[in-house]
């Protein structure tokens, strides 16, 4: 069977994640990446505190290097190379890095980037996120353009699953969203636990800088297919894909949807959590499923995939 990859996105951060492959392969989080990003990125997964992780400038790094790291073991273990692979708004640039866009090092160099840009960009414009309980795309989008028409700033900025759609706006907007649910239509709008909206027009600046680091990057091809998050279509360039996804929403629904259609039959899930693989289950129905989120889910997700 065919199958494709995901890597997660920022909320499934914890302090102590990815103990086993960190010790394995140190060679990712050490003095290398201390390197590149200039602070211990170890010692910040290791001791945290939870709420210091959960910054953007420090949860996205090290997101993206446990992820690539637990991919990276389970590349060499596996006979064959995925059809294609996807990763949830940060996740994208691992997906990248494992398709061989860039190396690790400078994958690594443009999501501190990145998250530094968002975190400066998040102080700079009070906003926030909510994510709506039953509610379909129409129905968000048309809540959301309604605001905007009467003068708030709401967008749609996550296309998770089929009944799983987040919006980001102002704090006004997302505060108006939450007292004012049922009236509009849907079940229920909680406000999510987030610095920003992110994947929206306020991160308009973050973008700006962003382009910069992208300007002097050096991509190579890829060796198997990414779908990109702002189109929900195969990347066909790697720094107008990751500029785009900043202020775009992340169509996720509709990546997998198109990796079903390039014929993936399996799904795994390669990070910290499992969020990815509960998002692929609600997409693509009837589908297999696998996470993996430490190392000793790599040799029985190995097993599964060589079997198939």
């Amino acid at each position: 069977m065919n199958y494709a990859v995901l890597f997660p996105g920022q909320g499934s951060q914890t302090v102590g994640m990815g103990a086993d492959v960190r010790a394995q392969r140190p060679d990712l989080f050490g003095e290398r990446a201390e390197g590149v990003l200039g602070w211990d990125l170890d010692a910040m997964i290791d001791d945290g505190p939870q709420e210091r992780l959960t910054e953007t400038q420090f949860a996205q790094p090290a997101l993206y290097a446990t992820s690539f790291a637990l991919w990276d073991e389970f590349r060499q273990q596996v006979d064959r190379p995925p059809t294609a692979a996807a990763g949830h708004s940060l996740g994208e640039y691992t997906a990248l890095a494992a398709a061989g866009a860039f190396s690790y090092e400078a994958g690594l160099a443009l999501v501190g980037e990145r998250g530094s840009a968002m975190a400066e960009c998040a102080g700079a414009s009070p906003s926030g996120m909510a994510a709506l309980l039953g509610a379909d795309d129409e129905l968000a989008e048309s809540i959301a353009a309604q605001r905007r028409h009467d003068g708030g700033e709401l967008y749609v900025a996550n296309y998770n699953s089929p009944g799983q759609i987040v919006l980001a706006g102002g704090t006004d907007d997302i505060r108006w969203l939450s007292e004012n649910a049922k009236e509009l239509g849907v079940r229920r709008a909680i406000a999510l636990d987030v610095a920003a909206g992110f994947h929206s027009p306020f991160m308009a600046p973050a973008r700006e800088r962003l382009d910069t680091a992208l300007a002097s990057a050096r991509f190579d091809g890829l060796a198997f297919p990414v779908v990109a998050n702002a189109t929900g279509e195969p990347v066909a360039d790697v720094a107008s894909a990751l500029s785009e996804q900043l202020t775009a929403p992340v169509r996720f629904a509709q990546s997998l949807v198109t990796m079903a259609d390039l014929g993936v039959e399996v799904f795994i899930h390669i990070g910290p959590g499992d969020v990815t693989a509960g998002l692929a289950k609600r997409t693509v129905k009837g589908t297999v499923v696998h996470a993996i989120s430490s190392l000793e889910d790599v040799p029985g997700v190995v097993e599964a995939v060589s079997v198939q």
